[in-house]
């Protein structure tokens, strides 16, 4: 009698970004293809970010699991963000949790979450910046996500409602960050399939009471959007938003792709942008080399808003002798001469 169809499932999601870490690691998926011992490549590691809620712990699971059926080296990093009293003892709890699976190594890291961005931002960047910090120092292959498609339903909402644009409607990629460390195997699986393989596993779980608090947009996003969205347009809302995400993430990698082939040609000698290619250029793709230049600028890309690119294609398209457009990280952008000048002030 083989596993519970949700720990199959989980199991399945796991080995299949297993398989393909392996490939790219070694260029095989056998360990040993010929290749006296001394002479292999060391096996990669793996980790875990588990906050010990049901996907985290669920994820840690199947990865305890699959890991040395390829050879792979697994462990765990959970992140104590410091919001909530006792944290630091939660955090410890995941820690003899993931020891227990068989995780190694395994670590808590403390975090002091600021307030840029808001709450959930400044939560955010802290607990990404302590998992490449993690990643760096264990030298990590990758570091696995628990986000599943119920979290990408939310965030492509959460994209739309600030009318951000295409990419932002595309959610969160199977594959990020640098050098594609971040992978997340549940994005096609709902939240309920690694609740249940919990339960069934009888492994423990902690849910965050921020995750219920209506003081967190995403939170209410979960417990009253969502669910008034799907009573007025029946089931299937989460899937079709999650399917949304992957084909505006198709549409948003060919655009840029054409932004990158078409920068070069709306340059002149000198590097400067040329207005009137610029508007020869489709709106979709003229913007997107006008956000690339003011990120090569020094404009932080996570405060760089669509109304900002708004304002500078103004420049090229509405041009009536308007002066100087100040971005985010102190940048300016004008137009001088028939050229576009994006740079600090």
């Amino acid at each position: 009698m083989g596993p519970h169809p949700a720990v199959a499932a989980i199991r399945l999601a796991v080995r299949r970004v297993l398989h393909d870490l392996l490939i790219e690691h070694t260029g095989t998926t056998d360990a040993s293809p010929g290749v006296p011992p001394h002479e292999r490549p060391a096996p990669p590691l793996v980790l875990v970010a588990c906050s010990g809620g049901a996907d985290s712990m669920a994820l840690a699971s199947a990865l305890a699991f699959e890991a040395p059926k390829l050879g792979i080296r697994a462990g765990g990093i959970t992140v104590d963000h410091g919001l909530q009293p006792g944290s630091d003892l939660r955090a410890e709890e995941v820690v003899v949790r993931l020891r227990e699976l068989g995780l190694d190594p395994v670590e808590s890291t403390a975090v002091t979450v600021g307030r840029e961005g808001g709450p959930e931002a400044a939560a955010r960047d802290a607990r990404y910046a302590a998992l490449d910090a993690a990643a760096e120092r264990h030298g990590a292959a990758a570091v696995l996500l628990g986000h599943t498609r119920d979290d990408q339903a939310e965030t492509v909402l959460l994209g739309l409602a600030r009318g951000s644009g295409i990419r932002s409607l595309s959610g969160m990629a199977a594959v990020s960050g640098a050098g594609g460390r971040y992978r997340r195997p549940f994005l096609e699986l709902d939240r309920q399939t690694a609740r249940k393989a919990c339960m069934v596993q009888s492994l423990p779980v902690w849910d965050d009471p921020h995750n219920a608090d209506p003081a967190y947009t995403r939170s209410r996003l979960r417990h009253e959007g969502l669910p008034a969205l799907e009573k007025a347009l029946g089931k299937g809302v989460v899937e079709a938003l999650a399917r949304t995400a992957q084909l505006s993430r198709d549409d948003a990698d060919a655009l840029d792709a054409w932004a990158r082939q078409a920068e070069a040609a709306v340059r002149d000698a000198a590097g400067l942008l040329e207005c009137a290619k610029l508007y020869a250029l489709p709106p979709a793709v003229r913007r997107r080399i006008l956000r690339r230049a003011a990120i090569e600028a020094g404009a932080p890309a996570g405060s760089l808003f669509a109304r900002h690119i708004e304002e500078v294609d103004r420049l090229i398209t509405g041009w009536r002798g308007q002066g100087a457009i100040n971005l985010p990280g102190k940048v300016v952008a004008q137009r001088q001469g028939g050229r576009l000048v994006i740079r600090q002030g």
